[in-house]
């Protein structure tokens, strides 16, 4: 077999979701022609050529919203299971004690195993940690980051508690993160949190991507965020996530605050898994879905991107870091079509990311995904673990299963009375 990455020119024999079979042509990193299965020359090179027979074709999923850093922690924590607070308590008492290589080896796998899955985009929040060496987690990001260029994009957004002084922020930022973030609504005055950490970014001219209004009662920020990011500069994102606290408004006050989130052209992010998790435990009967209003939001054209949030650690104890699970949540937890769900993994996460457009498409991003199955909802319904992951325009990853099951006898020899 030959190595990877492995160059593509050639996807043969694909299908895609409106049930057309198709050859894909590739040039470099760009979608360059999509022709009827069959019909596209060979290349001279037999090992850019991938055959897809069998295999749905898709755009890549992108994570909007990970936490590489806490990833797989769960089983060395410990934690009792419960809410955001106990999460939270949870976290901090580990944290102490990290080093930035055990920090760097649970990222590392964590975005590996999802890159198998098929994303080919992360972005990562990373703690700015309590007491002596706040930057651990930061160091070791940029480290994986550095690491795992060329086969995976690494986005990483500095994740201030409201206790975190401004200049461990700018550190953050002068050690390589990307973009500002922080979770304002925990802070005994939310709104100046927020925009002591908007202040932060315009200084340095990078965008923001805040944790948002996450429960089901208490501040509400976005509206907040969304007029005070409403003139900034063209380019610079804006992306908030969770949002929860959306999901539980009245129509009025939903429709006017989703009316600013439209104004400031704000990417929102549902995170199912996670909040499914984490909200509810007060409520022991009719638990409500702590979800954001994706329904609402996809119905006013908000950019809607959906993630997997946190993978077996204090914050949620389970997850497997596929996309195709986020998806299924979607549909059963939020009703949207499985068309709907597949996009805001994928098309839709790339949106709030600020990454250019990618799927089977003349002129996109070489970011695909192939997943052997008959459908999308197929695919989503039962996540086969053969994929083939593209990434600019190469074959990054690429799993098989062998299944040995048990064939009945034949009918004619059981015995029967």
């Amino acid at each position: 077999m030959t190595a990877l990455p492995r160059p593509l020119g050639l996807l043969a024999g694909a299908s895609l979701r409106d049930g057309r079979t198709v050859d894909v042509v590739l040039d470099g990193d760009t979608v360059a022609e999509v022709l009827p299965a069959g019909t596209a020359p060979r290349p001279a090179d037999p090992d850019s050529v991938l055959d897809l027979e069998g295999f749905l074709l898709l755009p890549a999923p992108a994570e909007p919203h990970a936490h590489l850093d806490k990833a797989l922690s769960w089983d060395l924590i410990r934690p009792p299971m419960g809410d955001l607070g106990l999460a939270i308590e949870s976290w901090r008492a580990y944290s102490a004690e990290m080093t930035v290589d055990s920090i760097a080896d649970r990222a590392r796998t964590t975005a590996l195993a999802m890159l198998a899955n098929g994303t080919t985009a992360i972005r990562t929040h990373v703690d700015l940690l309590h007491g002596e060496a706040p930057l651990r987690g930061v160091e070791a990001l940029v480290r994986v980051r550095d690491e795992l260029a060329g086969i995976l994009d690494l986005e990483l957004v500095a994740l201030a508690g409201p206790t975190v002084p401004d200049a461990v922020v700018e550190a953050a930022l002068d050690a390589g993160i990307d973009l500002v973030g922080g979770a304002p609504h925990l802070a005994d005055d939310p709104i100046a949190d927020l925009h002591r950490l908007l202040a932060i970014a315009e200084r340095y001219g990078v965008g923001v991507d805040m944790h948002t209004d996450e429960s089901l009662s208490g501040a509400i920020t976005l509206d907040a965020l969304a007029i005070a990011l409403r003139d900034r500069p063209a380019g610079r994102v804006a992306t908030a996530g969770h949002c929860v606290r959306l999901g539980t408004l009245e129509a009025a006050e939903l429709g006017r605050i989703i009316d600013d989130v439209v104004a400031a052209d704000i990417g929102i992010v549902t995170l199912p898994i996670t909040n499914l998790y984490l909200q509810g435990w007060e409520h022991p009967t009719s638990t409500p879905r702590g979800l954001t209003a994706v329904r609402a939001l996809l119905d006013a054209g908000v950019r809607l991107g959906a993630g997997a949030d946190n993978v077996r650690d204090p914050f949620n104890p389970v997850g497997r870091g596929d996309a195709l699970e986020t998806a299924m949540l979607l549909v059963t937890a939020g009703h949207l079509t499985l068309d709907e769900a597949y996009d805001a993994v994928s098309i839709g996460a790339r949106s709030v990311m600020g990454l250019p457009d990618a799927g089977v498409v003349p002129g996109a991003r070489a970011e695909l995904v192939a997943v052997r199955g008959a459908s999308l909802s197929d695919v989503i319904a039962t996540a086969p673990a053969d994929r083939a992951v593209i990434h600019a325009g190469m074959l990054v990853a690429q799993s098989e299963t062998v299944r040995r099951i048990a064939v009945p006898a034949p009918r004619s020899l059981v015995e029967t009375r």
